[in-house]
């Protein structure tokens, strides 16, 4: 297999290859087989680009190691049926070269039959026109672009013009053929970008555990779930033990064990235990049923601008019939008056707007944002107030140790040392936080000491070298096991308590040795986000938070939200934003767990932040798998770029099909002409409306 080097940045390369050689396929075989290979981290493909991108460990495996993996790749294997098999069936389009290719074709071969034959092909085209004609009038649709195209024929047929009326039809063939081929490459592009995936699972290859990106999975492969993981594919468990939440997929609202000879199913979570899996279905196809869903979805939920668009479409046919009626009265020039026919408003308004909306969505995807209907980005482009919760929203929610307080005779680094040697044995998001932080300084803490004892919503005791140890909250400390709080203790605690940070109390036979504060610290983009948010016209940007007045009011200064409100439980979030909704303001919710959910269903458009809980995901319009809240921004400006887009798509049809309509009717352009304009202005429109519309979000995406 032949790639060569695009990009390179140390532990980074990215890779091209020919497309037209290789299949998307087995391009995707070849990520499948080159992920399990020792040093690599992780491998995407992007079969529409022809590019694969590398992420590897530098002291493993080198750049040239690299392309000789690649190169090893041969027949032998990117034709393997078996293997090929077993990864994704990617979607894939016809040519539109073809397409041109085959009517040149068929137009000289027709001029090389005789006249019955000729007339005989023709009228086996335009019967099935009128007969689609009739049945939309049957319908009640008296004015549709079918009946532009039946009477156009017909006109010219009892006329006399048959070589017009052939070349028409022909010209109407191939556009409709252009037309459903773009719009196949829309959906097709969206279910391919949804069906690449960045997450990382754990397989194992002769007994030694490797992680792989979920998108490499295949048939056959074992996989190891822990709990809290989402399980990424179909499979039969062979060995472990656990409890999956099915709810997802079979509406049991309780967790159903799992072990040996149990089949689990992709996108349902392993909340307890450990679970080794054959894959029988990869997670990809798995995918696919939900990214129908998602795109039928998305047509149902089409954007207001969309649906005016086809309003419009539909409204501006009566007047071509007018306008035509009109030529014949005045001119009594069937061809002018067949050249009316042959150019209407409707089929590029009513193909280049959906495309635009989905297009926008596949560009979403890409870059790691999920938009559940064309609606939401409207939404996004014209709310005036966003509301976020703090918590994992502007905050990472990864507790950290920000300052030590030792008392006299102790330092930080002892405080630190015990203080981790008691934590480490009890999952809870504080101690995690302290035993990281004793990691990161290369703090050892030998285990000497008893038997640690977890006492629930208070703290930990233990004893060490004699001495009796006790880790926990204030109430822990001072009132449970009855610790003076003298007045140095209350300073230090009253000034951390105003800076919003969480407190563990470390006490030594009976006197505090030291105060570990630990904080949750703001998002690195949160303040350039809401700036950037203001710029783009939100009018409001708060926070409501369900945690105290000194950690909510710290974060506030911090990210610069106009506005606050701490100690907010679910409901008063609902209530805050129903508030904003009677004042006329669309609003933004943007959140991440649980108690989110019911403010993200009552908001104009909810956004849940990468991390949520699964239910914030399932409530959310619109769902950021990565980048933070520069998703926020992006999707702020992919909203705008795509109303921007539409409209100025509708402008450019009116004036240039209005050009075409009089071209025809002053005799500048012939009905054939003026049928193959009509078309390549459709065409051209539609693929314009494929392009991306943020470049720039892009550009700084890639260069991450």
């Amino acid at each position: 297999m032949k790639v060569f080097i695009k990009h390179s940045l140390p532990g980074r390369l990215r890779l091209g290859y020919n497309s037209n050689v290789l299949s998307s396929r087995q391009a995707i075989l070849a990520q499948s087989l080159i992920a399990v290979q020792e040093g690599i981290n992780d491998i995407q493909v992007n079969p529409l680009v022809g590019s694969f991108l590398v992420y590897y460990d530098s002291s493993i495996i080198s750049e040239k190691e690299i392309l000789n993996l690649f190169a090893a790749l041969t027949d032998k294997y990117l034709n393997d049926q078996n293997l090929l098999d077993a990864v994704a069936i990617v979607p894939e389009t016809d040519s539109t070269f073809g397409i041109l290719f085959e009517t040149a074709f068929n137009v000289l071969l027709r001029r090389l039959l005789p006249l019955p034959i000729r007339n005989i092909i023709l009228y086996s085209h335009i019967i099935p026109r009128v007969g689609r004609a009739l049945l939309a009038l049957m319908k009640g649709t008296i004015f549709s672009t079918d009946l532009l195209d039946a009477t156009a024929l017909s006109v010219a047929v009892l006329s006399g013009n048959t070589a017009t009326a052939s070349s028409v039809s022909l010209l109407l063939e191939m556009g409709e053929q252009i037309e459903g081929i773009t719009r196949k490459r829309s959906y097709n592009n969206l279910a391919q970008t949804l069906l690449i995936s960045n997450e990382s699972v754990h397989i194992l290859v002769n007994d030694e555990e490797k992680t792989v990106p979920a998108s490499t999975l295949k048939k056959g492969d074992t996989v190891i779930v822990r709990a809290g993981s989402q399980i990424p594919a179909d499979g039969t468990v062979i060995r472990g033990t656990g409890m999956a939440n099915q709810a997802s997929i079979t509406g049991e609202s309780l967790p159903v064990e799992k072990s040996e000879g149990s089949t689990v199913f992709a996108g349902t979570i392993l909340e307890e235990g450990e679970i080794v899996l054959t894959v029988i279905s990869t997670g990809k196809d798995t995918k696919v049923h939900n990214i129908i869903s998602l795109i039928d979805q998305s047509q149902s939920l089409k954007a207001t601008v969309q649906r005016r668009s086809e309003k419009l479409a539909e409204q501006i046919v009566p007047f071509n019939f007018l306008l035509t009626l009109i030529t014949w009265l005045i001119t009594r020039n069937v061809t002018k008056t067949i050249s009316t026919l042959m150019v209407d408003y409707s089929c590029a308004m009513k193909l280049a707007a959906p495309i635009a909306v989905l297009s926008a969505m596949k560009e979403a995807a890409t870059w790691g944002i999920s938009v559940k209907g064309g609606k939401y980005l409207e939404e996004a482009a014209q709310a005036q107030t966003i509301i976020f919760d703090k918590t994992g929203t502007l905050t990472y929610a990864t507790p950290t140790l920000t300052d030590i307080y030792p008392m006299k005779g102790y330092t930080k680094e002892d405080i630190l040392i015990m203080a981790a040697c008691l934590e480490e044995h009890f999952p809870h998001p504080l101690g995690r936080a302290v035993v990281q932080a004793a990691e990161e300084q290369h703090l050892r803490h030998p285990e000497n000491h008893a038997k640690v004892e977890y006492i629930v919503a208070h703290g930990i005791a233990s004893t060490l070298d004699g001495k009796k140890l006790r880790i926990g909250s204030k109430h822990f400390i001072f009132e449970d096991e009855g610790i003076p709080f003298t007045n140095e203790i209350e300073n230090i605690h009253s000034s951390l308590q105003d800076s919003g940070s969480s407190l563990l109390y470390l006490a030594i036979d009976g006197k505090l040795a030291g105060i570990l504060a630990i904080g949750d610290p703001v998002r690195k983009d949160a303040k350039e986000a809401i700036a950037t948010l203001k710029r783009l016209g939100i009018k409001k940007c708060m926070m409501i938070t369900g945690d105290t007045e000194g950690a909510a009011k710290k974060i506030a200064t911090e990210t610069g939200v106009d506005a606050w409100h701490a100690q907010a439980l679910p409901e008063d979030k609902v209530s805050f934003v129903e508030a904003e909704r009677k004042a006329g303001n669309k609003v933004i919710m943007i959140g991440d767990g649980i108690n989110d959910a019911p403010a993200l269903s009552a908001a104009t458009l909810g956004i849940a932040i990468d991390g949520c809980s699964s239910i914030a995901g399932d409530t959310a319009d619109i769902v950021l798998s990565k980048d933070g809240l520069a998703g926020i921004v992006a999707i702020r400006q992919l909203g705008m770029g795509l109303l921007d887009r539409i409209n100025r798509n509708n402008a450019l049809i009116i004036g240039a099909n209005s050009a075409l309509l009089a071209g025809g009717i002053f005799g500048f352009i012939s009905p054939s002409l003026a049928a193959l304009l009509h078309n390549s202005l459709t065409i051209g429109i539609s693929l314009s409306a494929m392009q991306p519309v943020l470049p720039e979000f892009v550009t700084e995406i890639e260069d991450q």
